[in-house]
């Protein structure tokens, strides 16, 4: 009888361990969080710039629902947010790559320089000066694939307080700035082609002023951390050349004019 007792008190502590540690892990995440977007306004601020399903877009692409994720500076997850009616409405593989996304801007951002995943496209081909970096950061998927599937894209999603870990190198991902070019976290977006991806974040950002960039590698002063269109095609060879080594190839027509009339950052 003792030794049933004591084996039910010890389940009784686990357990209350357990249901404890999230909840600590929680606060701490919010406190993380505070000068971060909420998920309402994650949400509010992809539906003001995404416009309804199948509807010409100036953001190129498709013109499809999205994802987003905001993680902190410690790569914690914030908010995640999707612009359909429900989960499903969207690409269900893009909840994670946008946390991947988020996650990359972040991890590879400083307070003094800006890198977007959309620059990290032509580094990380083989012989790139990054090669090898998509494989350095691994998702971690007990906090992507956690959890009930009905609350994905909602305040309790999984995600929310967990490291979500992942490295993505193509557009959507972009370093979050507050006043005084401080560095807050990163806004990963997915849901159409990674230009688009790319260009929602952009307006999302400036929409969420959170925009104030410090410096990057783009080239354009007003717009530090930009896609970069400067790849030339190579026979034989589908990445091409990218001149400065930050390039990122183009998705459909019009995508280098839509790029250049993206919001200027704040100074």
């Amino acid at each position: 009888m003792k030794r049933s007792l004591c084996i039910a008190g010890a389940v009784a502590i686990a357990v209350a361990g357990l249901i404890n540690t999230p909840v600590l892990a929680a606060d701490d995440a919010v406190a993380g969080c505070k000068d971060l977007p909420s998920q309402s306004q994650l949400r509010t601020a992809l539906a003001a710039v995404v416009p309804p399903l199948g509807e010409n877009t100036t953001n190129g692409g498709f013109g499809l629902n999205m994802w987003g994720t905001v993680v902190n500076r410690d790569g914690v997850v914030c908010a995640v947010a999707f612009t359909g009616d429900n989960r499903g409405d969207q690409w269900p593989g893009s909840r994670v790559i946008s946390a991947q996304k988020a996650n990359t801007a972040n991890a590879f951002s400083l307070p003094g320089l800006a890198l977007s995943t959309a620059n990290l496209y032509s580094a990380v081909q083989p012989g790139g000066s990054l090669f090898g970096l998509q494989e350095s950061n691994p998702v971690n998927v007990d906090v992507a694939y956690g959890g009930n599937a009905k609350n994905n894209g909602q305040p309790n999603d999984f995600m929310v307080g967990g490291r979500i870990g992942g490295v993505n190198v193509f557009g959507g991902g972009l370093a979050l700035y507050g006043p005084g070019k401080v560095l807050l976290g990163a806004i990963g977006v997915s849901g159409d082609s990674s230009c688009a991806d790319h260009n929602i974040a952009w307006k999302a950002r400036n929409y969420l002023n959170l925009d104030y960039v410090p410096a990057g590698v783009s080239g354009d002063a007003h717009r530090p951390d930009n896609i970069v269109y400067d790849i030339t095609p190579q026979t034989g060879q589908m990445p091409g050349i990218s001149l400065h080594g930050w390039g990122h190839p183009e998705c459909g027509a019009g995508v280098k004019a839509i790029a250049a009339s993206l919001p200027v950052v704040k100074p």
